[in-house]
């Protein structure tokens, strides 16, 4: 084994020197884990067992960095074996799982690139994952395999099958046989390019058609980076992770991950005592969760009605010194609900980013705390400042795309544009998406800007403020552009109002071409006694002439559930809504 795989570099110049030498590879963190803290925690994975009319009984799994290295690399060992080598696509569908980490590092070891599809995408969106992908081999649990022969995903690339966790009933060989022929000497990691291909990671298609992002290890190590310098992550430190991804990046930094019992795909079913009992078991001192995650951890943490003469009935969490949020806003309500139970002085880190760009901006709680009321006046939601190495830019509005990048499309501050970042996390280009890419991509030099298909502007001290998704403002035919989040976020004041979702209808005025007018969807509290009569739509039409934002808009629509995507239960589909009140305004 090479000096430079066993070193212990402790310098961002030192990996930079090892970048040019030898390539790029995110698993040299493990092994350096596993010759300098071989003994130390580096997975540990819930399940909860017992039948369905019994209280459930947590055990755990656990590997520490020198298992979980050596584990790698047999399976990487195994995979070449079996005719799964360098450069050749693998489809990875596991849940998360031990053997998810130790596959997931072999891979990456043998240069293999996974394709990692969101399982909560649909049928139809994944069988156009792997039409684009074109995967060499599909390595999954026996569900996945038995979707695989029902829907025909990878007919006509797979050669290789894998199955996980059980009997190959579909073809190919198990898990175990790879292991099994694999060697147990240490494997001969691949070393990339910086920019060469390492990872396909499909994005979610809650707001748009799904495309397959392409990662190299260098954005990889951009994002360790981030959150060893910007979150201040350290060695030996525990983090409760419940996005398979950056579950990834735990072991990476020297951090134990701790994957609770739940379907990562849908947060919003976890049972909240799983996820406090690992908490409490392993004493983590990070969280990464999304919005949803924080609203019932909260929820059940702190009920409803429970003050500070209610003690008892909260639960704390005394070992977490840091909550990571990424995937959506969250709410201001549901983050001063859940830090009850954090210890004071301890932040809610709201992050900003796609799977395109991820993080690239960052914004501490109790600063977040003091945007309210311009939040709730319709600014927008800060999204605060950049992280290191990242450069926000605003550019105006436009659906043609932009090849050559110029300091003159900068937009002033306080404008409101389409946002643009720049930075070492930053994708490329889209698999096999030419046209996705030549619209979303700008080249700069040597880099590559990305437009974030996200509207919002710079304030004063350079802090970002989103204002909602691009194709989702709507431009009325008087001339008015209306912009999601701020006009949404006024009439969530409303006691009553849950949530709204703004969209265009057309309406038939003096003229025999129809017109665009705003119409704002509202789903009601219905922990509430809600009133439907004309003093809601009065109170409701009060609201909106009371603000720059929202004048015009004089019709609503009460909907009584809106659609929304089921990982953060907070994406509204305001596209299947602008159908539905196109076709309610016409009755």
């Amino acid at each position: 084994m090479s000096a430079s795989l066993t070193a212990n570099h402790s310098s961002t110049e030192q990996d930079s020197e090892i970048h040019t030498r030898a390539g790029v590879n995110l698993c040299r963190h493990l092994i350096s884990a596993a010759k300098n803290n071989p003994d130390d925690l580096a997975v540990a994975v819930q399940t909860a067992t017992g039948s369905m009319f019994s209280t459930k009984t947590l055990e755990y799994q656990e590997l520490n960095f020198s298992e979980l290295n050596q584990q790698s690399d047999r399976l990487a060992h195994g995979l070449n074996a079996y005719g799964i080598t360098r450069g050749m696509k693998a489809v990875l569908m596991v849940t998360p799982s031990v053997d998810f980490f130790t596959l997931t590092f072999a891979l990456f070891k043998a240069g293999v690139v996974p394709i990692l599809v969101d399982p909560g995408m649909g049928v139809k969106n994944l069988k156009q994952c792997f039409i684009e992908s074109e995967p060499d081999a599909f390595i999954g649990i026996p569900k996945a395999h038995l979707a695989r022969k029902l829907f025909g995903w990878g007919k006509g690339s797979v050669q290789k099958l894998v199955t996980v966790g059980g009997r190959s009933l579909f073809g190919g060989v198990t898990l175990e046989d790879i292991a099994v022929h694999g060697s147990s000497e240490p494997y001969d990691m691949i070393w990339l390019d910086a920019d060469e291909m390492a990872a396909i990671l499909f994005t979610s298609g809650s707001t748009g058609t799904p495309k397959g992002v392409i990662y190299s290890h260098k954005m990889f190590e951009a994002q360790i980076s981030a959150l060893r310098d910007d979150y201040k992550i350290k060695p030996g430190e525990r983090d409760l992770a419940t996005f398979p991804l950056f579950s990834l990046f735990g072991p990476a930094l020297g951090m134990a991950s701790i994957i609770p019992e739940m379907d990562a795909s849908k947060p919003i079913t976890a049972n909240p005592d799983y996820l406090f009992a690992a908490i409490e078991k392993y004493q983590c001192s990070n969280m990464f969760v999304n919005p949803a995650l924080i609203e019932r951890l909260g929820q059940a943490g702190v009920p409803v009605g429970a003050g500070a003469v209610d003690e008892a009935s909260q639960h704390k969490l005394p070992s977490i010194k840091r909550v990571i949020s990424a995937g959506a806003p969250a709410t201001i309500s549901s983050i001063k609900h859940f830090s009850k139970m954090l210890s004071d002085g301890v932040e809610v880190l709201n992050s900003y980013g796609a799977t395109e760009s991820l993080p690239l901006s960052k914004m501490a709680s109790q600063a977040l705390f003091g945007t309210t009321a311009i939040t709730d006046g319709g600014g927008g939601i800060c999204v605060g400042d950049a992280i290191s190495g990242v450069d926000i830019t605003i550019i105006a509005i436009t659906e043609k795309p932009i090849g050559i990048w110029s300091d003159d499309l900068k937009l002033q501050a306080g404008q409101i544009g389409e946002i643009v970042v720049k930075g070492p996390m930053v994708s490329r280009s889209y698999y096999r998406r030419d046209s996705a890419t030549e619209q979303a991509k700008i080249q700069d030099g040597e880099h590559t800007r990305h437009r974030m298909g996200d509207l919002g502007y710079l304030d004063s001290e350079g802090k970002l403020w989103m204002c909602g998704r691009k194709a989702h403002r709507v431009d009325a035919s008087s001339g008015k552009r209306y912009f999601s989040i701020p006009v949404e976020r006024i009439f969530n004041t409303h006691p009553q109002v849950k949530r709204s979702a703004l969209v265009g209808v057309e309406v038939n005025g003096q003229s025999e071409i129809p017109e665009i007018v705003p119409l704002l969807c509202i789903e009601l509290d219905k922990s509430l006694a809600c009133s439907l009569g004309a003093g809601l739509y009065a109170e409701l039409n009060a609201i909106a002439e009371q603000h720059k934002q929202t004048l015009e808009i004089k019709r609503f629509l009460i909907h009584p559930e809106f659609p929304v995507d089921i990982r953060h239960n907070a994406k509204i589909f305001r596209e299947k809504l602008a159908v539905w009140a196109q076709n309610k305004h016409k009755e």
